[in-house]
């Protein structure tokens, strides 16, 4: 196979990035000499991989479908509009979301009591002179898991949660401990949303991220 096949195979196959690198490196492992099977083994191994390929097909699809039905109902709740407009909340990553907490007003006392159940807010622990503040285990690991994929997106396409988020790496957190912390931020903003049926504004979110990424440029 040529590069160019392959490439055509990788990019039908979703594959954004790398493709020509990739592409080249796959040839190559292709065209090196390989330890062989008898030629009935052989082709019992491939079918078996095309029974298994057919098996994933069918998963994907079911996959989408449920992604589909999810979207479609979640469109049709009353907060669907508020829970979109913050960046990284789109239909299926909002409707997680929006399951995991409920539609009951009453459910969390405050923002803080949020945070707790999805694992956002930290743990401080102390002991005599010792302070010690670690992420918080017992959590709502589905809810925890959405909250991380949203903080993900929104640091990657909205430039406030961007810059909140490098401003927390630039502090010395780590990658997830930064991504927890946007993730803190988020909720507390959409809790508030949600209790008093606003929007999602950047500026009142991100106050002084939102400046520093709007203001113009020194002449």
């Amino acid at each position: 196979m040529s590069t160019t096949r392959i490439a055509a195979a990788l990019r039908r196959g979703g594959r954004q990035r790398g493709i020509e690198d990739l592409a080249a490196e796959l040839q190559q492992a292709l065209r090196r000499p390989q330890l062989r099977q008898p030629a009935v083994v052989e082709e019992a191994m491939g079918i078996q991989a095309l029974a298994l390929l057919a098996t994933l097909n069918v998963e994907c699809a079911n996959v989408d479908q449920l992604a589909e039905a999810a979207s479609e109902a979640f469109r049709q709740h009353p907060d669907h509009a508020i829970m979109t407009s913050f960046p990284g909340l789109a239909d299926v990553t909002g409707a997680r979301i929006l399951a995991e907490i409920g539609d009951d007003r009453a459910r969390f006392a405050d923002a803080r009591a949020l945070k707790a159940y999805a694992g956002a807010a930290p743990v401080t622990r102390a002991s005599g002179r010792s302070i010690s503040i670690t992420h918080r285990k017992v959590k709502n690991n589905r809810l925890a898991a959405a909250g991380y994929l949203w903080a993900f997106v929104a640091a990657t396409h909205a430039e406030p949660a961007r810059h909140h988020y490098q401003r927390r790496r630039d502090h010395g957190d780590r990658h997830p401990a930064a991504l927890r912390n946007l993730f803190n931020r988020l909720l507390g903003c959409l809790h508030h949303c949600l209790a008093t049926g606003q929007s999602y504004d950047p500026e009142k979110a991100f106050p002084g991220s939102y400046c520093l990424v709007t203001a113009p440029a020194a002449a």
